[in-house]
């Protein structure tokens, strides 16, 4: 039986696996199908507890069949600091007077605009993601690292701040499958094909999405 991608926890017995988009209530975060979060103590408190500091406009997207392990964080422009003069304490949170005198240095901040997952991207645990970050289709981040920068699809990403460790294939294969996409397929072809997209190769990928008219431009 393929999983129901609408089922907050998808396997029964492990109620620290949550599929995230049943689960998010927030309009400024979109996650795809099958995405998931283990955390053994509160998977349910994904929202509160790993997007933090989600006070501005900025949205998190995370795309389908993501691998999100306990304690990955998603720290969100709404708690950037002014640093453009000596002080960078944010008056401007405590109201009154404070706020009055400096809500235009608020505005006026820059922004990286909003933090965007691909798909099929697995994060290892304490992982942290800064604003505005970019993470392509099939790319690693290990355990710690805290991500900064944008990251290519299909690399793998470590360290504080996070730096390439490798690619996880050669540059013809990652065009093979980014233009085979299989995290659009349909879920009775993900199902069919399952085993190969966890032990075939590239090609393989290819050959099912183009055989199906699912191959796409990268």
């Amino acid at each position: 039986m393929t999983p129901d991608p609408t089922a907050l926890h998808p396997v029964a017995t492990h109620p620290r696996v949550v599929f995230l988009k049943p689960l998010v209530t927030s309009p400024r975060i979109v996650v795809g199908d099958y995405t998931y979060y283990d955390d053994p103590d509160d998977a349910t408190g994904f929202e509160q507890r790993n997007v933090l500091y989600h006070f501005g406009p900025e949205r998190l997207v995370i795309g389908r069949f993501c691998a999100i392990a306990a304690g990955t964080r998603f720290l969100m422009a709404g708690g950037d600091h002014p640093v453009a003069g000596p002080s960078t304490f944010p008056f401007t949170l405590f109201g009154g007077d404070w706020a009055e005198r400096t809500l235009d240095v608020v505005t006026a901040m820059p922004s990286r605009g909003d933090t965007v997952v691909g798909n099929d991207v697995w994060f290892g645990y304490r992982a942290t993601v800064m604003p505005g970050v970019r993470i392509g289709d099939g790319a690693i981040i290990a355990a710690g690292a805290v991500v900064t920068t944008d990251v290519a699809a299909y690399t793998i990403v470590g360290g504080n701040p996070a730096r390439p460790i490798r690619q996880r294939f050669g540059d013809d294969d990652i065009h093979r499958l980014r233009r085979a996409a299989w995290w659009d397929w349909p879920a009775d072809l993900v199902t069919r094909h399952c085993r190969t997209l966890m032990a075939g190769t590239p090609a393989e990928i290819e050959r099912i999405a183009v055989a199906n008219g699912l191959e796409r431009t990268p």
